[in-house]
This record gives structure tokens, sequence and C-alpha cells, in this order.
């Protein structure tokens, strides 16, 4: 039995950064996941600036360049009577890349390993140690292998939606939200985006499309969750006849060639209080809204970054575990509000009101507004802000 600084368990988008972050300041970590690496999992692929910003800050953005993931320059919403188009970022990092899960995962468990932390990968955790209230280790195996423990100072879960760590510790529930939509995607090949994402909102139909590696293009649907089990039974039947609405999308997507099966889910809202005696929550594990706004991966960067602060500063004995923490969820909560309200709004797939769609029709053709607008769905401008009565004005009077 050895004993660590930080034990992580889950090894992607939330847990690889936060243990890399965390060895990187010379402390001991260990990271264990169920997966191995490379492998795949239901994702939106989608890193938009925020995201890459922190590739960037990590050492990391050349290394998923360089796997030939496109950069995507251009977000483009067709609404059905218009369209609007901007750039999703600014500044330093004015675009977003989606790349497969396959080839991101794996670069930031390599990142992580590089860094000094310990990478146990193929190991099944079975229950979380305990002293009292105090969570202070996991107890687990390896495939095929014998039960094992291991001892550490805090338990990170960056294990997503069902986290093993948040079920074990009961951790509080709050500003829940139900199952909105549903979401099916897949791969085509012969669907060439040069650089662009591509977004439809019909209705009770929302779909959109971006590059990714390989030379392929997701394309993902949503549909209200009330349909999600019986649109089931003919996937590719429905997926079809909502991008029928969009026709000259729809020839695209005909000429090209789907490459892989759908793959499909629908998730709550929540946020999970991230912390308590000896453990800690990050990623999907600490919050989650619906995916209709693609925002899962950066949230997990910034949420590592903010989660390895506050736990660097403990473990330095800079600040008390309680005191650092508290701040970590303030921050994360404080950030999150306005984008999680905007899209479980959004995921409704309720039609718009007057009131929104004059303004929609009043941001058409202000290159600055269509860029702010972008920039709310990419995550580089808050929805408060953008959505503030005296933005809402500007664009008004703008407009004439």
């Amino acid at each position: 039995m050895n004993s660590y600084d930080a034990i992580v368990v889950g090894a992607r988008c939330g847990g690889s950064p936060t243990a890399m972050l965390l060895a990187r300041q010379g402390h001991r970590v260990l990271v264990v996941d169920r997966a191995t690496f490379p492998s795949d999992t239901i994702s939106t692929h989608m890193i938009h600036p925020p995201g890459v910003t922190a590739l960037a800050r990590w050492g990391l953005l050349d290394r998923l360049v360089a796997t030939g993931c496109p950069a995507v320059h251009t977000y483009r919403f067709d609404l059905g009577p218009f369209a609007i188009a901007g750039s999703p970022g600014r500044g330093d990092s004015p675009v977003s890349y989606a790349p497969r899960r396959t080839v991101l995962d794996k670069l930031l468990v390599d990142a992580a390993a590089d860094a000094g932390a310990e990478i146990r990968e193929g190991f099944v955790v079975e229950e979380l140690l305990r002293d009292g209230e105090t969570v202070t280790g996991i107890r687990g195996h390896a495939k095929g292998g014998p039960t094992i423990t291991e001892r550490a100072q805090v338990v990170v879960g960056a294990d997503g939606l069902r986290s093993i760590v948040a079920e074990s510790v009961q951790a509080e529930r709050y500003h829940e939200k139900p199952h909105l939509q549903a979401g099916y995607y897949s791969y085509w090949s012969g669907l060439p985006m040069n650089g662009q994402f591509e977004a439809y909102d019909r209705g009770d139909r929302v779909w959109a499309a971006w590059p990714t590696n390989d030379d392929l293009t997701l394309v993902v649907m949503s549909w209200p969750f009330a349909q999600f089990e019986s649109n089931k039974t003919d996937v590719e039947g429905h997926f079809n006849r909502a991008l029928d609405r969009a026709p000259a999308f729809a020839e695209r997507v005909r000429a090209a060639k789907r490459e892989d099966r759908f793959a499909g889910t629908a998730v709550p809202g929540y946020f999970r209080k991230p912390f308590g005696p000896g453990w800690a929550l990050v990623g999907d594990a600490g919050y989650n809204k619906d995916f209709i706004t693609a925002q899962g991966i950066t949230d997990a960067f910034r949420d590592a970054e903010r989660c390895a602060r506050a736990l660097h500063e403990w473990l330095s004995g800079a600040r008390s575990f309680e005191a650092a923490m508290e701040e970590y969820q303030r921050s994360r909560d404080a950030h999150a509000m306005p984008m999680y309200e905007f899209t479980a709004q959004f995921a409704m797939l309720a039609p718009p009101s007057p009131e929104q769609q004059q303004l929609m029709a009043a941001i058409r053709g202000n290159q600055e507004a269509m860029n702010g607008f972008t920039r709310v769905l990419s995550g580089v401008v808050s929805p408060a802000a953008f959505f503030a009565p005296e933005n809402v004005n500007r664009i008004f009077a703008a407009a004439g």
C-alpha cells in the first residue's frame, strides 16, 4: 500500500488535467480509470476557445494540432428564415477544435504521466476508504487482479455523471434540471466543413455539424426528451426526416458516407457540492448541464484548473482545506450559472418568443452583435452580459 497526496478517480477531461497540474507542482498523484486508453466515450467533442486557451497554457495545444484535428474558425446558425455567423473566439484564441475522444483523452493521460502522475488503466474502484467521516483512500483492483488499497490525503472524483466518489459520499445536489432533450450523433466522410461549425434550429429539432479527426464530420441531432424512447426504434429515419427541414444541408449529408453507428444519450442538469472531508469532485462528477451547447470539455478544463489550484493551496499549507475548496465551489458556480440556465432554456426546444425573434433579426447583419452571440455559444461571453438590457438596447439601436 502506498500513500499519495491525491488519488484521482477518472482519467478523462476532468481527471487527467487535475492530476497533471498537481503533479507539476510536486505533489504525488495516482490516477485510476476502469478504461484503457485510447478509448472512446459519448461526447460532443467540442473544445471551445476557453478550453483551447487552457490547452495552450498547459503546453498541449501543439500536440492536439499535430493530430490533424482541424480548427473551427466560424460558427454559423441557420434559423430558417435567415442565418447568422461569427467568430467563436477573439485575441489569442480565435478558434475551436473538436477532436475524437480516442485522440484527446490519450493526449491528456500521457500529459499527466509526463508530469509525474502514476497512471493505472483498467483499474476498478470498489469502494472508498474512510476514517470516520473522512475519506482516506480507495479499495479496488486491476482487471483480473487482487483487491488492493491505496491511501491519500484527498480522493478526487473525476468519474462523470455516475461518479462512484460522489455517490459514496452522498454529495449534495442542487439547482437540478430534468432531462430536457436527447441527442444522437455519428460521423460522415465526404462532408467537408471548411473550418465551420454549422447549427440548424427548426423548433423541436436542432442539429449541428463540425469537423473532427481523420477527415470526418460529426453530425448531432437533438429532439425532445419525451420522444427519446419512441425514436430509438428508428434513429436513422428520424434523423434523416429532421435533416429534410434544411434541404441543402440534407443533400450534402446524403452525398456523404456515414462511417459509424449512431451514439446517443440524454442527461440531467445538476450541481454537486464538490468537496468534503478527504474528497473533491471535478468535471461532470461535480457539475453537469445539457450537452446542447457542447460545453462539457471546456467546463472540465476550467474546473480542473480551479480544483488543482485549491488543492495545491491546501497541500502546500497556504490555506485550510475548507477555505480553499469553498472558494473553488463559489467560483465554479458563479461562472457556470448563467450558461447553465441559458443551456436549459435552449434545450427545451421551445419556439422562440416574439422578443427573441426580434432580437435575432436585429443581430442579423451586425457583425459585432453576431460575434457576440456566437461567443455566448462558445463560452467566451457570458449570457448574462450579452442579454443584459443595455447590450440588447445597443443591438436594437444599431438595427434602427
